[in-house]
């Protein structure tokens, strides 16, 4: 059987000063009024703050500089990804392709992919969806059905994804398609493409949230061309190529603080004399934040070291969002209120806010069960 790697980790100075740096930047965001903490979260998409966040280098930041990135360590942009989480910024327009497109591309994408998007992406002007999970199979990534035929100069794909975040918004998306007829290895014959949403042959239409928002959509490919060197990695390789991705999506402290500004407005009102359930609750709820955070920031080392903590990273995922579904439920045991995005209170918007969003957080990114079944296979007990 073999061991889960979370080793103790001391951030270095340089991260601390990155830290310093990325407060200061958020404290007169919020200063000059351009967001609301209580009431946004990573998953906001507000393009303007991406560009402001890039030019004040926050993207891109492990990218070497020839692709607009500022060669920082990942345990730098650690620090940036949590502070930015911690202060409720809206990232939602550059989070995806920061987080996983862009250093996808990086590693495994062509020249020419690399010296079209990266840029762009640094910039906060280019942004990307995730083409994974399919209808009738969710996030059984190995049963995608969505496939891909070689023609002259290219691929065509045919097939649909669903549950695609702001497909209608992003300039990119990367899907997982199938290159050769399913086997009893399920896991082989899959691919991943970069797909340019302004192609002919794409037709996006939007699944309405339960607060009456657009984030997600059902993206379908009829007849879309993509050119050879919009191929990641080679024909194949899709199913080591989308897990080594799952990994930066499913480890970083967005997988346990999406509504981290909720327990800080709960502290808040609750003030400096809390009774003695609230007191018991927070300090449970303090430690299992910390816990996580620990362990979030031992990926970010190995990942500093070139490794791919894929089992790792699920478990993470797994524990963190059943942690940020459980902040809300117990949160509102604490301090009933009537949430209202139209309450004046802040605690209120902030409920409300995380209500209408928490049934998301352990579907997206792989369910429970898909997590628990990797976990599994990678301590070798299946």
């Amino acid at each position: 059987m073999h061991a889960f790697r979370f080793e103790s980790l001391t951030l270095p100075p340089e991260a601390e000063e990155m830290r310093r740096k990325v407060r200061a930047f958020l404290q007169e965001e919020r200063d000059t009024g351009r967001y609301a903490a209580h009431r946004t979260s990573w998953s906001t998409f507000d393009p303007e703050f991406s560009k402001r966040a890039a030019k004040a280098g926050f993207i891109g930041m492990t990218w070497p500089k020839q692709y607009g990135g500022g060669e920082y360590s990942n345990l730098q942009r650690f620090v940036v990804t949590e502070e930015m989480l911690a202060a409720g910024a809206p990232g939602g327009a550059h989070w995806i392709a920061d987080r996983q497109s862009g250093p996808q591309i990086l590693k495994h994408g062509s020249e020419r992919a690399r010296q079209l998007i990266l840029p762009k992406i640094a910039a906060g002007e280019c942004y990307f969806g995730i083409g994974m999970s399919e209808p009738d199979s969710g996030s059984d990534l190995a049963a995608a059905r969505t496939k891909a035929d070689k023609v002259e100069g290219g691929w065509v794909i045919n097939g649909t994804k669903i549950w695609t975040s702001n497909a209608h918004r992003v300039h990119y998306l990367i899907v997982l398609a199938r290159t050769e007829p399913l086997s009893e290895n399920r896991h082989a014959g899959l691919s991943q493409f970069i797909v340019d949403t302004s192609s002919e042959g794409i037709e996006i239409r939007p699944i309405m949230n339960l607060s009456g928002g657009h984030e997600f959509n059902e993206v379908f490919f009829k007849s879309c061309f993509v050119p050879d060197d919009m191929m990641i990695g080679k024909p194949g390789e899709g199913w080591t190529r989308v897990t080594g991705e799952l990994a930066f999506e499913r480890a970083g402290p967005d997988r346990f603080m999406s509504d981290i500004r909720l327990l800080v407005e709960l502290v808040d009102k609750i003030g400096r004399e809390p009774n003695e359930r609230q007191a018991v609750e927070i300090g449970r709820l303090a430690a299992h934040f910390a816990t996580l955070r620990r362990m979030s920031s031992s990926i970010a080392g190995l990942l500093e070291r070139g490794e791919s903590p894929v089992t790792e990273a699920a478990l993470v995922k797994d524990v963190g969002t059943a942690f940020e579904r459980e902040v809300p439920e117990m949160v509102r045991k604490l301090l009933p209120i009537e949430a209202s995005l139209d309450d004046d209170d802040e605690y209120s918007q902030a409920m409300a806010h995380v209500l209408l969003h928490a049934p998301s957080f352990t579907i997206r990114g792989g369910t429970p069960e898909i997590l628990r079944g990797m976990i599994a296979r990678g301590l070798g007990l299946r």
